[in-house]
């Protein structure tokens, strides 16, 4: 099972025969940031539909604006066959532990439904970088334990503190998503992370269509070639190829849950 966690599609603009291309098993369709959730959650509904088997999806929330009672998010599942939610905190400028954010988390982790904190590698410049710092969500893993929580991009750029709370709460996964024209930096990201020990909570991730999920497998398998004549430490290959095969689907409990896309 290969699992690109972190993908974007254009439901209007993405052609049909490009978006079967991608050498994964499934792909996990992170919603855009929106004015209206409503609209851009139903147009990647019916988009996932048209991919059912390849894709899953997981819908846009800013829990300041949208009902985030349970019933609600229910209908993400019951009604629109999405499985989890993406929240983008810098981007739209609210703290992660916003007073109607916790009641959102307590929601999605009523439902059992996980959250993809997004962070984008290059923030807009209205964008709060403050509230991309991976730390703030200390206190929501401890005060929602069974919340399934994945923090996007490494929480670039505070790729330690991601590496900490990776370690230190259980239900905490970090989003590995490669950029294969910075392999030093992929490089250190994988090197910090296993001497942490927390290899086991990267999640392969793309960036698509940023990235090509090819590109970014030949990138995280062949970086140790490139230093096979240095003394630079190496992550056995093992490690790197379970990063890649990760059934994220099972970590994420997403077959637990209510999803016509995976049997």
């Amino acid at each position: 099972m290969i699992v690109d966690c972190h993908t974007h599609i254009d439901c209007h603009g993405h052609s049909e025969q490009s978006a079967g291309m991608e050498t994964v098993d499934v792909r996990i369709v992170l919603a855009e940031a929106s004015e209206s959730s409503r609209q851009v959650n139903e147009q990647l509904s019916e988009f996932i539909g048209r991919h059912k088997g390849k894709m899953v999806g997981f819908a846009f929330t800013d829990p300041r604006r949208d009902d985030v009672d349970v019933k609600k998010l229910k209908v993400v599942v019951d009604k629109l066959g999405l499985c989890g939610f993406v929240v983008y905190c810098s981007g739209s400028g609210f703290h992660p532990c916003h007073s109607r954010a916790m009641q959102f988390y307590h929601s999605a982790q009523e439902t059992g439904l996980p959250v993809f904190f997004h962070n984008s590698r290059s923030p807009a410049t209205e964008a709060v970088l403050d509230y991309s710092q991976p730390y703030l969500l200390d206190e929501v893993a401890r005060t929602f334990p069974d919340l399934k929580i994945v923090i996007g991009s490494m929480g670039m750029p505070f790729s330690d503190q991601t590496l900490a709370m990776a370690a230190k709460h259980k239900n905490v996964f970090a989003d590995l998503t490669i950029s294969p024209n910075s392999v030093w930096q992929v490089y250190n990201l994988v090197v910090a992370a296993y001497e942490r020990g927390v290899m086991d909570k990267l999640l392969f991730g793309s960036g698509f269509p940023s990235g090509n999920a090819s590109e970014c497998m030949e990138t995280l398998l062949g970086f140790n070639k490139l230093l096979a004549d240095t003394n630079l430490p190496k992550v056995p290959r093992g490690s790197i190829r379970n990063i890649i095969e990760r059934d994220t689907l099972k970590l994420l409990g997403i077959r637990e849950n209510t999803n016509p896309q995976v049997q």
